[in-house]
């Protein structure tokens, strides 16, 4: 059975083959999930595809609004598709806190990435989480 940390390493690697071939179309999801088996994570799986899907320009605007002296096209792929999961968990998918979801994320960055993805991944989604906790107390 699929753990938690397992899916998002599956996640994250789906929006790494998204980004390359430039699509984020919920009708292909069949593609993306073929070689998946697993149901322990499958509803967690599909809602954060359809989330992404859906809300991408939403997630990339919260990642590009806490950069500092990055873009989205500069951002290794894979630093990018682990920050994707990261936001996807904190700002649509409720019941998992942020801190989860950011410990989770830098570790990702440090497997996949730069020696310094997981330091500005880190920065990154704290300030993420800043802006998603500014905007609960607004709506409050």
């Amino acid at each position: 059975m699929m753990t938690r940390k397992e899916a998002r390493e599956f996640m994250m690697q789906v929006f790494f083959q998204m980004d390359a071939g430039g699509s984020f179309d919920v009708d292909d999801k069949a593609k993306y999930f073929s070689g998946f088996t697993d149901k322990g994570q499958e509803k967690y799986c599909s809602e954060m595809f359809s989330v992404m899907c859906n809300k991408k320009d939403e997630i990339d605007r919260l990642i590009t609004e806490n950069m500092r002296g990055w873009t989205l096209s500069r951002m290794p792929k894979t630093d990018l598709a682990v920050l994707r999961v990261a936001v996807c968990e904190m700002a649509y998918m409720k019941g998992i806190p942020a801190t989860v979801s950011i410990n989770e994320a830098v570790e990702l960055s440090k497997r996949y990435g730069t020696e310094e993805s997981h330091s500005y991944v880190n920065g990154i989604l704290a300030g993420v989480y800043k802006e998603l906790e500014k905007q609960e107390a607004e709506e409050q």
